[in-house]
């Protein structure tokens, strides 16, 4: 008779068994693991944009001599301070050229050193954009939008300049990064250092406070509940500036600069705001696969379009149309690009960021 706590024990080659321990069970990953590989994307998605944008920023950075818009900058930054004014056509330039002062006496008036906070801000710019798609999307989004907007030949251009276009692509990107988690959860310690980028983007070129058009469409369309908190934090940001530039105004000054809109204008604006024509066709249609508008994506193809409409309706009665007055608008054109490019197949996507890079590349080689 069998024992009744006896049982047959099955051949361990039998397939159909489970090891309960687990042994033989090929390892998964650990959730830390995972964890550190994630950071690990998210640090890459900001870290190697900012690296190229300085390596091709500082290329030729001393190549060229002064520009007459810098040589302006130069003079504003190193004259005596009863000669620097918010009046005239220099009520845009103003608090620019006083932040240069700063720095002209603190680092000197060299052209590489005024150059320096034009490079320093592209290359931030790079790894908020890297940043800004890894939060919306993912790291290899981010990775990939960051790559784009670090080629971009204005990217390298404006690096090189002094002058505020490329403090101000910096500003528009960090309000546009804060702008999500201060809707997600709009408290004073998220909506006070979004209206402190406001105010520096306001002080950097006014007429990149268009941005904040599509950022009041996006609180509109998905986040009407923090309308109230959004418009207050805008009016706090805006309230230095007015004050700032009102005077100036009243002087006669304007904000912006441009020619009135038409066709042949329209035409030139791609190859302007990119550097190349091409480069805008690949984007446009890279962004044409990113404008279902869920909320992560109309946040970028808002930016992307809304200040464009609002600037050309601008335009039909003041001389305001300007590629460089939309040059803060090209980030948005590089995350919708990476974002894209991160849901094509890998082969795909290695091909189309290697052609944005050549073009983007080659138009900077000296001719």
């Amino acid at each position: 008779m069998m024992d009744a706590d006896t049982m047959v024990l099955p051949r361990i080659g039998d397939a159909a068994i489970e090891d309960p321990w687990g042994e033989d069970r090929p390892r998964r990953p650990t959730a830390r693991a995972a964890t550190a590989a994630v950071r690990r994307w998210r640090i890459a998605a900001w870290l190697l944009p900012a690296a190229l944008a300085a390596a091709l920023g500082a290329v030729r950075i001393t190549t060229s001599g002064l520009s007459a818009a810098e040589l302006a900058a130069r003079r504003a930054a190193t004259s005596p301070r009863q000669g620097i004014g918010l009046t005239g056509d220099d009520v845009a330039l103003g608090p620019y050229h006083l932040l240069l002062r700063g720095w002209a006496e603190l680092f000197g008036s060299a052209d590489l050193a005024l150059r320096v906070p034009s490079l320093l801000a592209i290359v931030g710019a790079a790894a908020l954009v890297g940043a800004l798609a890894a939060r919306i999307a993912t790291p290899a989004a981010g990775l990939l939008a960051g790559m784009i907007f670090a080629v971009l030949p204005t990217s390298a251009r404006y690096a090189q300049e002094a002058q505020p276009y490329a403090l101000a692509v910096f500003a528009a990107v960090l309000a546009t990064w804060l702008l999500v988690p201060a809707l997600d959860r709009p408290g004073p310690r998220r909506l006070v250092p979004y209206a402190g980028a406001v105010l520096l983007l306001g002080l950097c070129q006014p007429v990149a406070l268009l941005l904040l058009a599509a950022h009041g469409w996006v609180v509109l369309a998905f986040r009407r509940r923090a309308a109230v908190r959004w418009l207050a934090a805008v009016a706090l940001g805006l309230l230095p500036v007015a004050a700032l530039l009102g005077a100036g105004l009243r002087g006669g000054g304007h904000l912006a600069s441009g020619v009135r809109s038409g066709a042949a204008v329209l035409a030139a604006t791609p190859g302007e705001l990119f550097g190349v024509a091409a480069l805008g066709g690949v984007l446009a249609g890279l962004a044409l696969f990113s404008l279902p508008l869920r909320y992560a994506a109309a946040i970028c193809t808002a930016w992307a379009l809304v200040p464009a409409l609002a600037l050309l309706a601008l335009a039909q009665a003041v001389p305001v149309w300007s590629a460089v007055n939309l040059l803060f608008t090209a980030p948005a054109w590089a995350v919708l690009g990476g974002v894209a490019l991160s849901r094509a197949r890998a082969a795909v996507a290695v091909a189309v960021l290697a052609l944005v890079v050549v073009l983007g590349v080659a138009a900077q080689l000296p001719s």
